[in-house]
């Protein structure tokens, strides 16, 4: 199909129309945004420093916090710009680059937390063999492929979305561009770009929180059996923080992208993105104790 599109830049939604909330909000996810950077960064600093901390939990942990800090820049800063100073115009070209790099990091972002939770398995279940199960080349392997699936992944949504002309309104109900607002917005046949949507979501996001579930009922259930009360704690203490974590990310994101064929309130969306795009980069360092082993 040959895109004949009209648009030539789109309008994204500010955070409120009042200047004090746009105001308020602007400087909460400013701050979020600046704390998210300093957790992050630290994460990444002392476990490449701490030689203690080179295991396969750190180095996947390190990996996070990288796509973290990426997956937040992203947006919020763009977004925060644009609410204050109510410009809030972006280019197609823009507008594409910002949807490419938010399904890498996000795609990115799942596959590693699966690789963790399998990362758990081993050393809870399989602790005498972990060190030659989840060795460097494996780790190393593992995040080359999360990163190259996640390119691949990207840069299939982005064009399919890219293909379709914008010839009706360029507002973009949402802070940030995302594909579910862009197919609200195009005149051109969605079905195939919806349906693309639906089943990569449901597929990679529905596969990996599968695998997830079933790991961590394989821990639980070998946690069960140990003795010793304080070896059963350490154990809950590395899992339950990243269900908390998988949760939320997969729950908002999965809410948004597999109900686009319907309408939806403009600001339950947004608050939707909030949980899945600013929330989890927010939260990883919090929850994410350097002291668990």
């Amino acid at each position: 199909m040959v895109n004949v599109s009209t648009v030539t830049e789109f309008l994204l939604e500010g955070f409120a129309e009042a200047w004090e909330l746009r105001l308020l909000l602007s400087t909460l996810f400013l701050l979020m945004y600046l704390a998210t950077l300093l957790g992050n960064l630290i994460i990444v600093t002392v476990t490449t420093l701490d030689q203690n901390l080179h295991t396969p939990m750190y180095f996947f942990l390190r990996n996070l916090s990288i796509v973290d800090v990426c997956y937040i820049s992203v947006t919020v800063p763009n977004a925060c710009i644009n609410s204050l100073t109510n410009h809030r115009t972006i280019s197609v070209a823009g507008c594409a680059m910002q949807i490419f790099f938010v399904f890498i990091c996000a795609s990115v972002e799942l596959m590693f937390l699966t690789i963790m939770a399998q990362d758990r398995y081993v050393a809870v279940c399989q602790p005498l063999h972990y060190p030659v199960i989840m060795n460097h080349q494996l780790c190393v392997q593992a995040s080359l492929v999360s990163l190259l699936s996640g390119i691949i992944n990207a840069a299939v949504h982005t064009g399919n979305t890219f293909r379709l002309s914008f010839c009706q309104s360029n507002m973009v109900h949402q802070f940030f561009c995302d594909i579910p607002s862009l197919l609200r917005l195009s005149c051109s046949d969605t079905v195939s770009s919806k349906l693309l949507i639906f089943w990569s979501t449901l597929g990679l996001g529905g596969g990996c929180f599968i695998f997830i579930v079933l790991t961590y009922v394989r821990i639980f259930s070998t946690v069960m059996k140990i003795p010793a009360k304080e070896e059963r704690g350490k154990a809950f203490s590395t899992c339950v923080p990243h269900i908390l974590v998988v949760s939320l990310f997969l729950s908002s994101g999965s809410v948004v992208y597999l109900r686009q064929l319907s309408s939806t309130e403009i600001a339950q969306d947004m608050i939707l993105s909030v949980f899945y795009t600013i929330v989890p980069p927010f939260l990883n360092p919090v929850i994410y104790s350097l002291r668990n082993k």
